[in-house]
């Protein structure tokens, strides 16, 4: 287990100064700032963003997400289905050739968040969410989609691109819908709950079909509460079917919730931490949205150096613990 850096969509020179001096070797830039070559992107430029990681003595662990129009088609059945079926499978043959070895995504062509952001510890300012506003949302994309329609898209799907990605020697992972509910903007959110996980990683048995583990939204679903985010936890980290964390905490599960600093939510991240340890988990965790705090700068410079801390100080003393 080790600490991260993640969450940014460029490769600058600041950020990963930031992220060595800071003590982590893995970096994942999540919608990174790549041409468009005709709806995916090309190995050269995928090589060129791994060798410029690599420069600063740190390594490119993972890519988060592509635009959602090179696939928006394949979600909801569009016209340009079948292209963009094919410009994402040159896509992840690109990204394993690169020599990057994981691609995680989601499936939510519609984000809503009908929210304003609220105060917590100290006045500093974090992302918050309420069902009952978000629902007064219109429709994202023309229609109310259904349940049946997103399933049989997101099979076909995970069945073309999961033996893509065991040849590309990339691993494919899906990160639940933030926020985790029935629907938002006419679009069901299909991973809102530790079953449809389940159906996930059961379409195919592959290590190339998993989970981006964005601990803070699986906080956030009904089935959390009452530690049953440790039962997750423990569920998919036994299988390994866990290829990163986002790791940080919220104030509780849906309909409304809000963001919390990493020490203030209602997991306790000490025994999540543990759960990790014990299931053998062996990859990177990344502090992902933090608070807006007194005089930082737009992309969190202190609010991620907190949270990254905590990360590593949690490492260091569940696995000296294990020893001693």
């Amino acid at each position: 287990m080790r600490a991260g850096f993640g969450q940014f969509s460029t490769a600058s020179r600041e950020y990963l100064r930031f992220a060595a001096q800071y003590g982590v070797k893995d970096v994942l830039l999540n919608t990174p700032q790549l041409p468009d070559a005709g709806g995916k992107w090309a190995v050269n430029d995928l090589v060129k963003l791994r060798l410029q990681v690599e420069s600063e003595g740190l390594k490119l662990m993972a890519l988060e997400n592509v635009p959602t129009h090179f696939y928006v088609d394949i979600m909801l059945g569009g016209p340009n289905h079948d292209r963009q079926i094919e410009n994402m499978i040159q896509t992840v043959r690109n990204i394993g050739a690169a020599g990057i070895p994981i691609f995680g995504y989601n499936w939510m062509p519609s984000h809503v968040w009908r929210t304003e952001p609220e105060l917590i510890r100290g006045g500093a300012l974090a992302t918050a969410f309420d069902y009952e506003e978000a629902l007064k949302m219109p429709n994202t994309h023309g229609r109310e989609h259904t349940e049946e329609e997103m399933w049989e898209r997101l099979e076909e799907w995970i069945r073309i691109i999961t033996p893509v990605a065991e040849e590309a020697g990339v691993r494919c992972g899906i990160h639940p819908c933030d926020p985790p509910v029935e629907k938002l903007g006419g679009i069901p959110q299909l991973f809102r709950s530790f079953e449809s996980y389940k159906r996930l990683t059961q379409i195919v048995d592959s290590p190339c079909n998993a989970i981006e583990f964005c601990q803070g939204t699986f906080s956030e679903m009904e089935d959390a509460a009452n530690g049953g985010i440790y039962d997750m936890i423990r569920y998919f980290g036994e299988r390994k079917k866990i290829l990163y964390v986002h790791f940080r905490n919220v104030s509780g599960p849906v309909p409304k919730f809000r963001e919390e600093f990493i020490n203030t939510g209602h997991v306790d991240m000490y025994k999540a931490m543990q759960i990790y340890h014990e299931v053998g988990y062996d990859s990177f965790f990344i502090d992902d949205h933090v608070p807006q705090t007194f005089e930082d700068t737009p992309w969190g410079h202190r609010g991620r150096a907190f949270a990254n801390g905590y990360i590593q100080a949690m490492i260091e003393a569940v696995t000296k613990q294990s020893v001693g």
